[in-house]
């Protein structure tokens, strides 16, 4: 991977987003940014009661996240839902070339992920129907791999590292 990269990894809650993040920022030697860290308090708090963030709700924190990305010129790897295109074109505001890792499961499946979590995170399992109605999948747009969420860890690793290798930045 060129170290002038970001790779966000996406998809609803329970995909596995971070898991794959952490993963790949090992591998690749750069910094991994865990996206719901800097959802404000006032976010969680929604999310935690069960309402789903709004669009209002989530451009203060895109715009922390491609603060975070621009602030690592050498690469980062960023967990992050990016359900909209309109979430992701901000993101790729960053300065530097951002791509997508979208990890897609089933509704079922985020459900029975999401309630093994418990109370250890902010997002409740009936907030998953939510994200699927609010998912804009990014089929077409470039710098876009789509995976199967359900593969092993070092698969998924494997495959957006031979993906990143093989494929020219922006």
């Amino acid at each position: 991977m060129n170290p002038a990269n970001a790779v966000v990894v996406m998809g609803v809650s329970g995909c596995g987003k971070s898991t794959l993040a952490d993963a790949l920022a090992l591998r690749l030697g750069v910094p991994f940014v865990e996206g719901d860290q800097f959802h404000p308090l006032a976010n969680q708090a929604k999310m935690k009661a069960g309402t789903p963030l709004t669009d209002e709700d989530r451009w203060g924190w895109l715009a922390a996240l491609t603060e975070q990305l621009s602030r690592h010129p050498q690469g980062a790897v960023l967990s992050c839902s990016s359900l909209k295109q309109s979430y992701r074109d901000r993101l790729r505001q960053a300065a530097v070339p951002v791509r997508f890792v979208w990890l897609e499961l089933t509704p079922d499946e985020a459900t029975r992920r999401v309630a093994q979590r418990g109370a250890t995170h902010f997002f409740p399992k009936t907030l998953v129907d939510n994200q699927f109605a609010t998912l804009e999948p990014p089929v077409g747009e470039p710098g876009v791999l789509r995976l199967d969420a359900t593969a092993a860890l070092g698969q998924l690793t494997n495959e957006v590292l031979e993906w990143l290798n093989a494929t020219p930045s922006r």
